[in-house]
């Protein structure tokens, strides 16, 4: 005997457990009248109803009552031994999602110390930012900004406050008139950073000519190149202001965000991904030191 074929197995299924065409077409990600074929492609090829439909409502029968019990088990199990496959082939592979200057300007170059404090540890790093599927994307750890909310069944780890402030290439900081005439660096994925910086260091704006760019990596870029000046998290200009490439002539302050590593279940259940976030943490400390000092110089209003 030839069995319909799988996927309309799934549509009814969904369907079934949902007792809505609608739901299950916005569970699966297609229009209500796929979900309504493929059900009535299953019935057909069953030769057998599976829905009560009244009033534009559907109601499972008995014939989709003994069908549902055992799709759904099916589909629960087929789904178990999917994922277990792809845990098996990604073995040792920690997938972490970071947001993606943070990446170039911080992660990247420090990634030479993890690999020789943690050899065994094979990370694939890929640049999001932002909310995060961790169903749909294969997610191990997520470096994101609490710039939004995640629901309980992210497990957090703060790993460290956010500290900002403007830079500039050297030799072009303001003077005695601070600000004035300055052209202001804006981004597009962090459009109040400046008005935030200005709010909290009572810092007054004047005469300045705002130029915006789509992300916070290419104000820092141009900053470097004396573009003028731009708002910049510490961490990403950590060591362009080591090498003197930029300057930080205000020094840096909390902005009351923080940084946090993002997991689908507790860290201290898999021993990599807690040595990993280990790890992070303790070069952030490394990093939040060197920004507390830097930030000891205080600016005085003239």
């Amino acid at each position: 005997m030839k069995l319909p074929p799988l996927g309309a197995f799934r549509f009814f299924d969904v369907a079934a457990q949902t007792q809505s065409f609608v739901k299950a077409a916005e569970l699966l990600h297609v229009t209500h009248g796929a979900v309504s074929r493929q059900v009535r492609l299953l019935e057909s090829e069953l030769g057998v109803e599976l829905f009560d439909r009244r009033n534009r409502a559907i109601f499972l029968n008995p014939a989709g009552r003994a069908l549902k019990a055992v799709t759904t088990p099916l589909f629960e199990q087929l789904e178990g031994v999917v994922y277990r496959l792809q845990q098996e082939s990604r073995e040792g592979v920690l997938v972490l999602s970071c947001e993606p200057t943070i990446a170039m300007k911080w992660l990247i170059p420090r990634l030479p110390s993890l690999h020789k404090a943690h050899p065994d540890i094979n990370l694939h790093l890929v640049a999001a930012g932002g909310a995060i599927d961790f169903t749909k994307t294969g997610v191990d750890i997520a470096l994101r900004r609490d710039d939004f909310h995640w629901d309980d069944t992210v497990h957090a780890i703060k790993i460290c406050d956010e500290w900002v402030g403007p830079v500039c290439a050297a030799g072009t900081c303001p003077d005695a008139d601070i600000l004035k005439g300055m052209r202001l660096l804006h981004s597009g994925t962090r459009p109040k950073a400046w008005d935030t910086w200005l709010r909290l260091s009572g810092i007054p704006e004047r005469e300045c000519v705002r130029v915006d760019y789509e992300h916070f990596y290419l104000c820092v870029q141009a900053a470097v190149s004396g573009l003028g000046m731009a708002i910049s998290s510490f961490f990403m200009v950590q060591d362009e202001l080591a090498s003197n490439q930029l300057s930080a002539p205000f020094g840096f302050l909390k902005d009351g965000s923080s940084y946090c590593l993002l997991s689908p279940r507790p860290f201290d259940k898999d021993e990599k991904c807690l040595r990993l976030s280990e790890w992070i943490s303790a070069e952030a400390m490394e990093s939040i030191q060197q920004v507390s000092e830097l930030s000891q110089q205080q600016w005085t209003p003239r």
